[in-house]
């Protein structure tokens, strides 16, 4: 019996050892709480923004929000193109986090506010907010959204597991979040994780003080953060997604990069100030044997710059380092990132594509190729370069992407696929993959929130025609017919089609091996994950690391946004062919949540369709569907990998992993990787047992120069004796130098002054203030919200050879509110609060009337949740 399955029995043997389960009733759990948290939250922080810079910003109505809602509001003029699957995905991955806490630290009282732990279970929440703190200042918000649903479980089991509660406390306990106050006099092992606990009847209001203690939490980082990577690290997409070049620089690509220039150049220059602009730009060039070095920033300037300095030089032997400079793009983008990779020549890295794989799968990226000229002489010459070349549309096809093959002069045409991929609300419709070709009949359903209907075939000797859901047919001889227009680039033929809601027909006829792939512009899109079903409830869950098992069942969660009405009616694993199809059953959990069952995982690789209606009935007018890019495959193997806490600089760290195999007995080739090189050993292979399991670990050593919050991507890998089977564990990693400045900065406010009269454009107030962080690390950041005024900040030498920063803050006496927020190096937050009397009615000028409002919409919100 493996260790997760010994976990599992003991949480189902001893259920009054975790916090917030639905083991009875209705009660709520961790995801229900956290969720709730961060949607409360984000739009507090979405409409302080607003208010900063002088916008409407109406709050929504109806109640309970949703991930859809507050993505929509959040965004500019509320598009109905914004799609919330990235924010969605990011409080899933928090939540999934919090829930993995009851299966990896089930024994832990300090993880659970147990026992006599309560200052080990405080130096938990503190240490990891410290660890957030810093990775978001580095820009890495993937380890800090794991480091986050750790941490939040933890606070949440104080308020089901102590007595504060009983103690009659109306607010929480806000030193569980600071390292240098006291906690109180409080007792532990009072139950009320749920409705039928020993306190159950306190269950709701432990609840109700948890969400407020996940805001308090949340609000701390957002000081620490500031509102833009508060907003990133919950995934909030205000722009769209991040341009991501990987370009080969050796000294035949000058043609390449001048496109690669003239693309991203002009991308930047027609979607600056439009929703279609980059969220930030990343640029990974790659030569024999250099890598780099990444640029990785949200200044478009910047990205321009680095881009511009480029140049063609070196190389001599054709395979280049392509993987390697692949694999640096896939450890340092953003989950959902379309990646655009240049280069004329095959990989000499083959070795690394069972790690691309997993990390294409892990982050769900899309990966197109871009492929010139020279490489298609050596195909045709080149058995062994054939072979090369292929990899390249392996991890396309794996990827939901594309391998376009073009002349260095056709080129600036196939970059069109880059601005098409730039977009707002890009989502997959349909893809298929066929090896060998034939002759193939394809549908998909185009709803009415879509736009943008783009169909991409990447092949030769194509032929192809459609029929739109009128019965109108248009053939691949009419560059431009009834339905759309046809434009053909090397082996690419991209057709835009016109927009009719309904069922559409493709038929292709291919000798050869192609890939069709059907995207739009819409908000409705889905997110899924990998995760086993806590105790059997179907109500709570853990990610599951790696592959689901193959030949067995699996449990999908899966997320549906885009709308208020929208309800999932199928969902089906479908060979990458779409020749076989799994069906599923499904449990909705609401607010677009369904839990996937599958009987029979697929053997070959399958990608994920799901169709729906948007409104109450089924019709041709408001169904859709929606597949999944990446694709996926099963695995008799079995990995789990384990990081407790943080790397210090100069210090050895361990990550614990067990394998476990289904299939043959033998050695198992391991693999590890990380993408910083601060791995110091690790086993090559381990000797399993058929149905056993084997233990390893891997050694890291951060050098003693590593900048606090460096984030380390950990891939491990197992494969079996025949070299068929393989599965991964991917971990996030976070470097953290020790902590020892807790004190938070000091707001004082030195003078006020004021000429205000009823005319807002022609009064003014100012407020001075000293900022000081006496002995700690010294104030990095000063920010202000509330107001929509300007701010000025000067830092000179005081008393004591202490830095003093005065901050100078002016404004309309019609936005009579201001708070000034100071960050010193390490995270700690500390502001002060001012007002003045208001001449006139304003509705942004009220700090009171927004806390009354959010207050109002927690209380609504909550009582939704209790019902």
């Amino acid at each position: 019996m493996g260790w997760t399955l010994h976990v599992l029995l003991l949480g189902l043997l001893l259920p009054g050892l975790q916090a917030f389960k639905p083991l009875l009733g209705n009660s709520i759990t961790h995801r229900e709480i956290t969720e709730m948290a961060i949607l409360r939250k984000t739009i507090e922080v979405c409409r302080a923004l607003a208010i900063a810079e002088g916008r409407d910003f109406p709050l929504p109505t109806g109640g309970r929000l949703s991930a859809s809602i507050v993505q929509r509001a959040c965004s500019p003029n509320n598009g109905s193109l914004w799609s919330a699957v990235k924010f969605k995905d990011s409080i899933i991955t928090i939540y999934l986090s919090n829930a993995d806490v009851d299966v990896i630290y089930l024994l832990s009282d300090r993880h659970h506010f147990r026992g006599e732990e309560f200052t080990g279970s405080r130096a938990l929440i503190t240490d990891g907010m410290a660890s957030i703190k810093a990775t978001v200042q580095q820009g890495n918000f993937i380890s800090a959204r794991f480091t986050l649903g750790k941490i939040c479980h933890t606070l949440q089991d104080f308020y089901s597991n102590s007595n504060w509660i009983e103690l009659e406390n109306e607010h929480p306990n806000t030193n569980l979040i600071r390292p240098d106050g006291g906690i109180g006099y409080i007792a532990g092992e009072i139950n009320k994780d749920n409705d039928g606990a020993d306190h159950g009847h306190l269950h709701r209001a432990a609840a109700a003080m948890a969400v407020e203690a996940t805001m308090e939490l949340l609000e701390d980082i957002r000081g620490a953060a500031g509102e833009s990577n508060f907003l990133q690290l919950m995934g909030i997409i205000t722009h769209s997604s991040v341009l991501c070049f990987v370009i080969d620089t050796t000294g035949s690509m000058s043609d390449d990069i001048e496109a690669a220039k003239r693309v991203s150049f002009s991308i930047i220059d027609n979607k600056k100030g439009t929703q279609d602009e980059p969220s930030s730009y990343i640029l990974v060039p790659f030569n024999d044997p250099g890598v780099g070095p990444l640029t990785r920033t949200r200044n478009s300037d910047i990205f321009k710059q680095r881009i511009n300095a480029l140049s063609a030089t070196g190389g001599g032997d054709e395979p280049e380092m392509s993987l390697s400079g692949l694999l640096l793009a896939l450890t340092s983008a953003p989950a959902f990132s379309e990646i655009f990779v240049f280069t004329d020549a095959s990989a000499k890295d083959v070795h690394l594509k069972s790690t691309v794989i997993a990390l294409i799968e892990s982050t769900k990226s899309v990966v197109t190729f871009l492929l010139t000229n020279p490489l298609l002489a050596r195909r045709r010459r080149d058995t062994n370069g054939f072979r090369k070349s292929r990899l390249y549309q392996e991890l396309a096809e794996a990827s939901g992407g594309q391998a376009i093959v073009v002349t260095k002069d056709m080129l600036p045409q196939a970059t069109d696929i880059i601005v098409d991929s730039s977009t707002t609300g890009l989502v997959t419709v349909l893809q298929v993959v066929r090896n060998p070709g034939g002759t193939d009949y394809f549908s998909f359903t185009v709803d009415a929130s879509m736009r943008n209907i783009t169909t991409y075939l990447t092949g030769s000797s194509l032929t192809f025609s459609f029929t739109s859901p009128s019965g109108v047919s248009q053939s691949s001889s009419a560059s431009d017919g009834p339905l759309g227009t046809v434009k053909v680039v090397g082996n690419l033929h991209t057709i835009r089609l016109d927009t009719q809601t309904g069922l559409w027909e493709i038929r292709v006829t291919s000798t050869q091996p192609y890939t069709l792939k059907v995207t739009g512009r819409s908000s409705i899109d889905f997110v899924y994950n990998i995760v086993e079903d806590l105790e059997g409830s179907g109500n709570d869950f853990t990610l599951k690391e790696g592959r689901l098992q193959a030949g067995g069942n699996g449990t999908l969660l899966l997320s549906v946004v885009g709308g208020d009405s929208l309800t999932v009616t199928e969902v089906s694993l479908v060979d990458v062919s779409g020749l076989r199809v799994e069906n599923s059953t499904l449990k909705p959990l609401g607010e677009g949540d369904y839990v996937v069952f599958v009987e029979k995982v697929p053997d070959e690789s399958f990608v994920i369709l799901l169709k729906g209606v948007d409104g109450m009935h089924q019709s041709p007018q408001n169904s859709f569907q929606r597949q999944s890019n990446t694709q996926l495959k099963a695995s008799s193997l079995t990995l789990t990998a384990l990081t407790n806490g943080t790397m210090e600089p100069g210090v050895q760290f361990t990550v614990p992993f067990t394998v476990r195999s289904n299939g043959m007995a033998g050695h198992y080739t391991i693999r590890t990787r990380d993408d910083r090189g601060f791995i110091t050993s690790a086993p090559s292979s381990l000797l399993l047992d058929s149905g056993r399991s084997a233990q390893g670990s891997v050694q890291l050593k951060a050098p003693g120069s590593t900048p606090s919050g460096t984030d380390v991507t950990l891939t491990i890998e197992a494969e079996s004796p025949s070299g068929g089977d393989s599965n991964y564990a991917v971990l996030r990693i976070t470097v953290l130098n020790q902590v020892t400045d807790f004190s938070r900065p000091v707001c004082q406010v030195v003078s006020v002054s004021s000429n205000c009269s009823m005319n807002c454009s022609e009064s003014w107030w100012e407020l001075s203030a000293s900022l000081t962080d006496g002995n700690g690390t010294g104030i990095r950041r000063v920010s202000f919200r509330l107001g929509d005024g300007t701010l000025d900040t000067t830092t000179s030498l005081g008393e004591g050879g202490v830095n003093i920063t005065i901050a100078t803050y002016n404004a309309s006496c019609c936005s009579p509110y201001v708070e000034l927020v100071a960050v010193d190096a390490v995270g700690n937050v500390g502001t002060c609060f001012h007002s003045i009397p208001s001449p006139a009615p304003s509705p942004t000028s009220s700090a009171t009337a927004l806390r009354v409002l959010l207050l109002l919409i927690s209380t609504v919100l909550l009582a939704g949740l209790q019902a």
